[in-house]
């Protein structure tokens, strides 16, 4: 998958050498449920910023779509993943893969800046499809092979929102972080696409106001970390 990546300070690997995020329960269709649902469980190895979450049995990691409460329309988890292999910057360093022609990539979604704040202060610019309204956020990452010329999908929320994310319909292994109102770096984990029903609810930090997804395993490499922020630019990636 092919993901445009550019660095304010030490340009485009600056944002590679963050520590990085531990895996957690991935995110997914955001379904809203009673606090005290049984059937709903925090993520085993969620990535917090305050607090460690208490370990709970979970299926394997899935990714997350976030959703108003009706990201219920699942993924489709049988398709293959892209054949690109990527960095944060692109195409991996000597690379001769070429893309995929039948890589499905995310359709229907605008592509904006996003600028990372690190732990250290160093900035970093990300390009990220935007879903902004309930359908988009409905839909997400569903039936989508590669990321294509983002480096992930951010979700964002008008006012805080609290729910559960569900992996259903969803083809790529997905590590998620939580940003709230100001920001801040709430909590990430990661998700496997859910193969047969019923699809595991991951619970989402409460309160929180805009997710981004990225593929499994990349938060650290684009910088979404413990003790990071991020800021939603609505600015058109660069060329």
């Amino acid at each position: 998958m092919l993901r445009r990546f550019v660095c304010l300070v030490f340009v485009a690997a600056a944002c590679a050498g963050s520590p990085a995020a531990q895996p957690a329960a991935p995110p997914l269709s955001i379904v809203e449920s009673a606090p005290d649902d049984p059937s709903v469980e925090r993520p085993a190895s969620a990535v917090t910023s305050t607090s460690t979450p208490t370990p709970v049995t979970a299926p394997p990691t899935r990714s997350a779509a976030t959703g108003d409460g009706d990201r219920d329309a699942g993924r489709d988890g049988n398709r293959t993943d892209p054949s690109v292999v990527t960095t944060a910057a692109g195409t991996a360093p000597g690379s001769t893969t070429a893309p995929d022609p039948n890589a499905i990539t995310p359709e229907g979604f605008e592509r904006v800046t996003a600028r990372v704040t690190k732990p250290d202060g160093e900035t970093c610019d990300l390009c990220l499809w935007l879903a902004d309204d309930g359908e988009q956020r409905s839909r997400g990452l569903m039936f989508v092979t590669d990321l294509g010329s983002a480096d992930g999908m951010a979700f964002r929320y008008p006012d805080p929102h609290t729910g559960t994310f569900w992996m259903k319909n969803t083809v790529l292994p997905l590590s998620i972080a939580f940003f709230d109102p100001a920001g801040s770096f709430m909590e990430a984990f990661d998700m496997e696409p859910c193969e047969r029903d019923p699809c595991f609810r991951y619970a989402t930090p409460s309160g929180f106001s805009v997710a981004v997804e990225t593929a499994q395993g990349d938060l650290a490499a684009i910088g979404l970390v413990a003790g990071s922020s991020l800021a939603l630019l609505d600015l058109p990636c660069a060329a």
